[in-house]
């Protein structure tokens, strides 16, 4: 009334998000690569190396694990 209802608002779309439903293609490379370096990291971990780089490691394949995730939701939302 008067001014004060609520218009309804567009959801937030993150920048990485809108490229991604944009462009298809670039999704699929880019969730390719994710994929092989997650694949790398764990041969990584697996071979055994040093504690530094261990922590390190364990560190990225979480985030890439992260990022993959994401996708998957952003690229199902289609």
């Amino acid at each position: 009334m008067f001014g004060m209802e609520k218009k309804p608002k567009e959801p937030f779309a993150f920048d990485l998000e809108e490229e991604l439903l944009k462009n298809p293609a670039t999704a699929k490379a880019l969730q390719k690569e994710i994929e092989t370096r997650i694949i790398d990291l764990k041969n990584l971990l697996r071979q055994g190396a040093e504690t530094e780089d261990f922590d390190e490691y364990g560190v990225l394949l979480h985030g890439y694990s992260a990022l993959k995730k994401v996708l998957k939701k952003v690229l199902e939302k289609k």
